[in-house]
């Protein structure tokens, strides 16, 4: 039986895995601070970028662990729970504060930062899953309940 269902997407282990996510990515670039390697002369894409992928690929992989069910559907929650928080983010601050403006986005990096993390969050997700399920972290997808798995 495949699982990639939406009725099989749980809400709490995607926000679990957004909230992992989140905590995941600015550590790290607390910790590429703390290191040099993000200062403010600019040309961080690239070390942003990464943190943004690796956290988001661990709060995939904690959401897919979790749910033990849709593991894409899982991956794709966490990128739709990012853009409706930066909705919000951007509203608030938008009511309170009306000379507001994100000037440091382009919309190809948005775009890219976007599909990259949502991206990561599937990976992680189904090595999660399969974690779960399986015992290892794979990106194939496990034989449906009932049928025999090919000898290794």
């Amino acid at each position: 039986m495949h699982t990639e269902h939406l009725q099989n997407v749980r809400t709490l282990p995607a926000l679990g895995g957004w909230l992992v996510a989140i905590g995941a990515t600015s550590l790290l670039v607390f910790v590429f601070i703390a290191s040099g390697l993000l200062g403010p002369d600019g040309g961080e894409e690239l070390w942003v970028s990464l943190a943004l992928i690796v956290g988001f690929w661990t709060g995939g992989y904690f959401a897919g662990f979790r749910a033990m069910q849709a593991p894409i559907l899982h991956g794709i929650a966490l990128g739709l729970t990012s853009i409706l928080a930066w909705f919000l983010l951007n509203l608030v601050a938008s009511l309170f504060f009306p000379t507001f403006r994100w000037e440091a986005l382009t919309p190809a990096l948005t775009a890219g930062l976007l599909l990259g993390h949502i991206v990561a969050a599937v990976v992680g997700a189904l090595m999660g899953y399969n974690m779960a399920l399986r015992g290892r972290p794979t990106l194939e997808e496990h034989p449906p309940e009932g049928v025999a798995s090919q000898p290794e």
